[in-house]
């Protein structure tokens, strides 16, 4: 996990057909998950109403899908908003090359005025930043001054004049002289500023210059920046439909509309069945339509689907093609960039642009499918236009109607797909590999648009079942708080992986590090995501760690320790986390090992890695007792020495390697390091008592923690820690809690979700548990942050203070396990 700043929220554009909140919805999500597969392909709506934003990846860039009725011909938008589109003025690195003059020193003088003589500053490119791999120019002190000179034609013939920049940190922009934008803080890709009239009218015909001050509080640095034109658009005349439900369950999200004189449900499937790897694996979701008469008369309707080109892309800017062809039973659109650069990028605010997104609708549904562009497509649907006239170019929509003909009070049902082909998913040890569902290379993108055709009726009886079972099952396990917050977390925390086959013919289950550093297999991600995939497929989890395993097995990470990470996502080619976590790794991964023995009922797995094991746990032998100054998984508060949650982990961690030891039939080795494990824990609570509670660290007994590591030792029956030691702590716990939750220590008052869950699992009762998983229901219902579910912010507000759209609230899944585990 990485240490970041809180980013704030940025608003979504305002569309051209204003959107009317819909009145008495009942907040459900932070964010609602609609298409979730990878962390490539991952679309989401950040607003209560479907039709009340543009629907976004999870990194908060548009990837918009686009949803209108046709009834009587009177049409309705249910989904997303029209996103805006702009013509470029002044170009930004995305599109074009330019350069700068710049200081690092404190120019004098009036520097902002347009008539400013900047001849002895710096020339360099843009974009400006202390990346290498991204920087043209590099800045690394603390304060840049910019200035960039642009000619103008026409000023008076722009429409809307917007400011395209993104910049980390601190801000102030100045045009002409005259300040036009000032921000604290920063933007995690480009935003569009509106610039007013006052502002407009600075700008002159012939010679312009925007002058920029820029300041580094803390992180990166980086800045990029251009104009733009707002597009005019003549919108057709498209009314909102009324909302008036939404559920989300398992593999589903479920909206009822109300439009006119029919109604829609609206049902998002992505078949995330782990019992089933080829249909985990498998590329598509599907978007179901049921319509019927409300007004028990007959209507003509048709629906439309509109889908940007840019979900297959990085930044908009980029060019696309896009083609319309068909397959024996499809019809289908296709689009991608031009230029195809596979596996070419690794960053965690990153979108793929290499592969294609396809929509495919069966042809029996008689749909028409065609390209606009895509500030062109709700007029198409509403004059009818369903000409391919457009094979490329930028921010393409592949449009698709499907006629419903006369519906009356039976309800009619259609459905299409979306699905994505990255050709290539990871590259592992330099070595590409192709995504689980064509490890062969035998198989295409039309076959599993086809299966999945084929299979539509079986696998929507199948999603069904689950999201009952899953949801029985937590409710049973925790109340319906804990099931609801279990709901949300499935989607997201799948979602955060990619399934291939390593070289080895072993499955690789690998995660990115979603909005906190974009590593690829970290460690300590793995770690509180483990609980889901522990009892829905083992095996899985096995793939999260088999990586691991062979980076230290292959003698490519030669430390007597377990590695953080195995590289920067999509590129898997060794740790790139700037230190080891030496205790906290080793112990996550035996402790992994032994939970993955006891769902299995065998350490078989563990076997096959005894010695590396073994080494892990001679480690945590010598050095977990009383950790040394390092960080632990919660690195986003800084170093720690002697942190007495870390020495749990490992006392934990070597009774978890004398549990499997025995269930190997290693009798000596069971009982040798049994009895190191257990010789640690009074001298932990000797060192770590302070009385009503026991400390953050032994050296300071002013101080608490959550000890989420003690989890293990009731989960897995080790029975290490007496009562004692949990009684206290939740008693004090429950004295602790502020509106959105248990703080994660006495230093700050942020909080983590997912360890909150398993500090609850090892109450003693339900009244307990409950008391500690309600302030975590309320802020997924309460905060304003409206992100995929974040598991790190602030336990007094609500408000972020990073990591969206993680895995790790796999970790909610902490208490089914252990119950689980109970019946076995």
């Amino acid at each position: 996990m990485k240490k970041v700043n809180a980013i704030k929220i940025l608003a979504v554009l305002a569309c051209t057909v204003p959107a009317s909140f819909v009145k008495g919805q009942e907040r459900k999500a932070p964010a609602y998950p609609l298409i979730t597969h990878n962390p490539n392909f991952s679309i989401w709506s950040s607003t209560d109403g479907l039709n009340e934003s543009a629907t976004q990846h999870w990194t908060g860039a548009d990837h918009s899908l686009l949803g209108m009725i046709s009834v009587d011909g009177n049409l309705y938008r249910f989904l997303g908003k029209e996103t805006a589109s702009y013509k470029t003025l002044v170009a930004a690195s995305d599109e074009k090359a330019y350069d700068v003059k710049y200081t690092e020193q404190e120019p004098s003088g009036d520097w902002q005025a347009a008539g400013y003589d900047a001849s002895s500053w710096n020339t360099g490119k843009a974009p400006i930043g202390d990346d290498a791999k991204v920087a043209k120019t590099s800045w690394k002190s603390h304060d840049i001054w910019v200035r960039r000179t642009f000619e103008v034609a026409n000023p008076a013939a722009i429409n809307e004049l917007f400011l395209k920049i993104n910049h980390d940190d601190n801000i102030d922009v100045y045009l002409n002289g005259k300040k036009v934008y000032s921000k604290e803080g920063w933007t995690n890709n480009f935003t569009y500023i509106p610039l007013s009239n006052n502002d407009k009218k600075s700008l002159k015909a012939g010679k312009n210059t925007i002058a920029i001050h820029l300041i580094n509080t803390a992180g990166g640095r980086f800045l990029d920046f251009g104009l733009v034109e707002k597009i005019k658009n003549k919108a057709a005349a498209v009314q909102l439909a009324k909302q008036k439900s939404v559920d989300i369950k398992a593999t589903q999200t479920i909206y009822n509309f109300s439009c006119g004189k029919v109604d829609l449900k609206l049902t998002f499937t992505s078949p995330l069945l782990m019992n089933d790897l080829g249909l985990l694996a498998r590329p598509v979701s599907y978007i179901s339509y049921q319509v019927q008469a409300n007004d028990n008369k007959v209507h003509q309707v048709k629906v439309y689907l509109s889908a940007s080109s840019d979900i297959a892309v990085y930044r908009p800017s980029q060019p696309v093609t896009a083609t319309k062809y068909s397959t024996a039973k499809l019809s289908v659109l296709k689009t991608g960039t031009a230029e195809q650069s596979i596996l070419g990028k690794a960053a965690d605010d990153m979108r793929i642009d290499w592969g294609y997104f396809y929509v495919a609708v069966p042809k029996s549904t008689k749909a028409l499918q065609f390209v606009t562009a895509q500030n062109e497509t709700m007029n198409a649907f509403a004059k009818g236009t369903a000409t391919s006239s457009l094979t490329k170019g930028k921010s393409l929509a592949l449009n698709t109607i499907i006629p419903f003909g006369a519906v009356g009070k039976t309800p009619v049902s259609k459905y299409l797909e979306l699905g994505y082909d990255e050709i290539f998913a990871i590259q592992y040890f330099k070595k590409n590999l192709k995504p689980w569902w064509n490890t062969s290379g035998k198989e295409t993108i039309e076959g599993q648009l086809t299966d999945a055709s084929n299979e539509y009726q079986s696998v929507m009886q199948k999603c069904a079942a689950f999201d009952e079972s899953v949801y029985a099952d937590a409710l049973k396990s925790g109340g319906k708080e804990y099931a609801d917050l279990c709901v949300l977390a499935y989607r997201q925390s799948i979602a955060a992986h990619t399934l291939v086959k390593s070289p080895e013919k072993e499955i690789l289950w690998l995660s990115k590090e979603n909005n906190s550093g974009g590593f690829i297999n970290t460690v300590d991600v793995t770690y509180p995501s483990a609980p889901l995939y522990l009892i829905y497929n083992p095996q899985l989890l096995q793939g999260m760690l088999n990586g691991i395993f062979y980076f230290s097995e292959s003698g490519k990470y030669p430390h007597p320790w377990a590695a953080h990470d195995l590289g920067t996502y999509p590129l898997a080619n060794g740790q790139t986390y700037g230190e080891p976590m030496p205790v906290e790794e080793s112990g996550n991964m035996i402790i992994l090992t032994a939970a993955i023995a006891k769902a299995q009922g065998n350490a078989n797995y563990a076997k096959l890695h005894w010695k590396t094991l073994t080494t892990w746990a001679d480690y945590l032998t010598k050095e977990g007792l009383d950790p040394k100054t390092q960080l632990c998984t919660d690195d986003f508060a800084g170093h720690l020495a002697r942190n007495a949650n870390l020495s749990v982990k490992a006392i934990v961690g070597i009774a978890c390697y004398a549990q499997m030891a025995e269930s190997l039939g290693y009798d000596d080795v069971a009982k040798k390091y049994r009895a190191i494990a257990e010789s640690m824990v009074p001298k932990w609570i000797e060192m770590a008592d302070a009385g009503d509670h026991y400390a953050l660290t032994f050296d300071d007994k002013n101080t608490w923690s959550q000890k989420y590591n003690l989890v293990w030792d009731k989960v897995l029956g080790l029975d290490l820690f007496p009562q004692k030691v949990y009684d206290t702590e939740v008693k004090y716990y429950l004295g602790k809690q502020n509106k959105f939750g248990l703080p994660l220590d006495s230093r700050k008052a942020y909080t983590k979700n997912d360890w909150i869950l398993w500090t609850a699992t090892f109450t003693s009762n339900e009244s307990d548990f409950k008391a500690l998983v309600h302030p975590v229901y309320r802020h997924s219902i309460e905060t304003e942050s409206r992100v995929p579910l974040n598991d790190f912010y602030d336990s007094n507000t609500g408000i972020r203070d990073n990591f969206k759209a993680r895995s790790v609230v796999g970790g909610f899944y902490m208490k089914m396990f252990s119950d689980l585990l109970k019946t076995k």
